[in-house]
């Protein structure tokens, strides 16, 4: 596992510039909160680091190994249950988990007693935890937690925060908040952008 290591990343939208000579490396096996004010590019750098959106110069390194993520978004599919939303993102020959062990993550994340419902009937706070379950779940060397206590409660945030922190130890992770207490939850580095 290496570092990601970004160079004068810039990137730029029509006339709105995002990033600038962004410069930042982010250490093997550590959890790092990105901290910006909104649109200052969290979810850009974000975006360029997992492959999805291309820098306009710049270069980054240290990004190609298998990766997992919470988006902004829960991206569920609304009619299915929470163990079938899961087991898309764990049911290649390499990482293939059993109904069993879908089943726990699920429950060590509160969702015990409502396995059988679609997520569709599920409040905000369910789905996102759904939503990490399956980052948690898949193979992954690097983590991206975009927003990821977004609807959970105080107490949950601390369930689900050591629950993450537990699971992804010694994996790279990649935070985006804007609230440096989820930041502290995670155990993370803060990165001022």
């Amino acid at each position: 596992m290496n570092d990601i290591i970004i160079k004068d990343l810039c990137k730029s939208f029509g006339e709105k510039k995002v990033l600038e000579n962004f410069s930042v490396t982010f250490p093997a096996g550590s959890v790092s909160c990105i901290m910006a004010p909104s649109g200052a590019g969290k979810t850009t750098l974000i975006s360029i680091i997992q492959g999805f959106v291309k820098p306009d110069s710049g270069s980054i390194s240290g990004n190609e190994v298998p990766m997992s993520a919470v988006f902004q978004e829960d991206r569920l599919c609304e009619d299915f249950n929470a163990v079938s939303n899961v087991r898309f993102s764990c049911s290649s020959k390499k990482n293939k988990k059993s109904k069993e062990e879908i089943v726990s993550c699920l429950t060590s994340l509160g969702l015990g007693d409502s396995l059988g419902k679609p997520v569709r009937e599920f409040s905000g706070g369910m789905k996102r935890r759904v939503a990490i379950a399956r980052a948690l779940m898949a193979e992954y060397e690097l983590l991206f937690l975009d927003e990821p206590f977004k609807g959970l409660d105080e107490e949950l945030k601390v369930s689900v925060a050591e629950y993450i922190r537990a699971s992804a130890a010694g994996k790279t992770v990649i935070a985006v908040s804007h609230d440096e207490s989820e930041a502290a939850l995670l155990g993370a580095t803060i990165i001022k952008m």
